[in-house]
Order: structure tokens, then sequence, then C-alpha cells
């Protein structure tokens, strides 16, 4: 790649259980480097600061047997409870925000990387839509996510309640300048990838860019 400014940043969007990470997954296969928030997340609560204060606020009933964060009680907790879910994202969400601005600057550089992809969560909810080049939604029928988010651990009412703490799913789509469908037929998916990325690289350079 020539000029460090010519490389796009692809945010992801769609529910839990639409196919996010085996969409990111195909991104990086045509040269891409994904940016996980949600294993950035995960890592942080590994931290033994992170822990104190997370044990402090939500007791040792988030803490396992093996005296790390249990993420499923944790998240059964935070999002029950609207405060709680806002007090958790206070000590987490920064530190995630950090990682990621780390991670953007040092792929810039990287020659070998044609583009960055955000696979974030709350991409719009925290204003990071903006910074995107490009924002792809990945469209998925209901029953089909609810059956992937019951191989996650995650069971129909637990799937809602995690979805109303973010806009909502058409407000999303309504944002992205893509939607890529992603209900069972896997080579399609990758078709659809890379049409879309084919199109972006050729656009490098021009409005939008």
């Amino acid at each position: 790649m020539g000029n460090i400014e010519d490389k796009p940043i692809i945010g992801i969007m769609g529910g839990i259980g639409s196919g996010k990470s085996a969409v990111a997954a195909e991104f990086v296969k045509l040269g891409c480097k994904v940016i996980d928030a949600d294993k950035i997340a995960h890592k942080l609560l590994d931290r033994d600061d992170i822990k104190e204060k997370i044990v402090a606020l939500f007791g040792r009933e988030v803490v396992d047997s093996s005296g790390n964060i249990d993420r499923k009680r944790l998240g059964e907790i935070v999002f029950a409870d609207h405060n709680k879910l806002t007090t958790l994202n206070r000590i987490i969400h920064p530190l995630v925000i950090e990682r990621v601005e780390e991670l953007i600057e040092q792929y810039k550089h990287q020659d070998q990387i044609k583009a960055i992809v955000l696979d974030m969560p709350l991409l719009v909810e925290i204003g990071w839509a903006e910074r995107c080049n490009k924002l792809i939604f990945v469209d998925c029928e209901e029953k089909i996510r609810a059956k992937r988010a019951e191989k996650m651990g995650f069971d129909k009412n637990q799937l809602k309640n995690r979805e109303n703490f973010q806009i909502s799913l058409d407000n999303k789509e309504t944002l992205a300048d893509n939607t890529i469908e992603n209900n069972s037929d896997f080579s399609a998916m990758v078709r659809q990838v890379a049409d879309i990325f084919s199109d972006i690289m050729n656009n490098i350079g021009k409005r939008g860019f």
C-alpha cells in the first residue's frame, strides 16, 4: 500500500449471533487486520487491578473457582440492570478504546495490512461510526441468530436483554453502507465480503476515503 492515510477503516455491525466474527475472518483472508473489542475487554478482565474493582462493585459471586472473573455470571448481572452495566462500562470502555487507538496507529504503519476492520458491539453507540470509512451491517434471521446465540451460551431472554442496551438493528442497517446477508450459505457470505472489499479498495482516494 502507499500512503498510510489511504488505509480504510471498516466497521462491522450486527446483532448477537449474526456472524460478525465469521465476516471479519473473511476480511483477514483478504489482507485486513481485525480489532475485536470483545477480546480486548476479556483480556482486561484478567488484569488484577480490574478484577479488584469488579469484585468490589459486584461481589465475590462474579469470581469462579479458579479466581477469575466469571464472564457469564457478570453478564447476567449487568445486562439485567442498566446502572450496573453503566458502572462496568465506565471501568472497561476507556481502556478498550485506548487499546483500539493503539492498534489502529500500529496497523496504519504496516504496509502488508490493506485495511483495518473494527468488530465493536457498541461501535455506533460510542460514536465510532464516524471513524470508519465504510460501515457494514451483517444481517441474519432472528431464529438463526437465536440458535447461534444458544451455542454461545445465551438463551432468547439473554439475547433480548443484551440487545436492549444497543440501538436497534434496523437503525444500524440504515446507517450501513453495505449489508451482508448471512443466514446459512457460507460461500454466498464469502462472495459478498470479497465484492464489498474489492469495491472499497478500488475507491481508495475517491470521495468518502
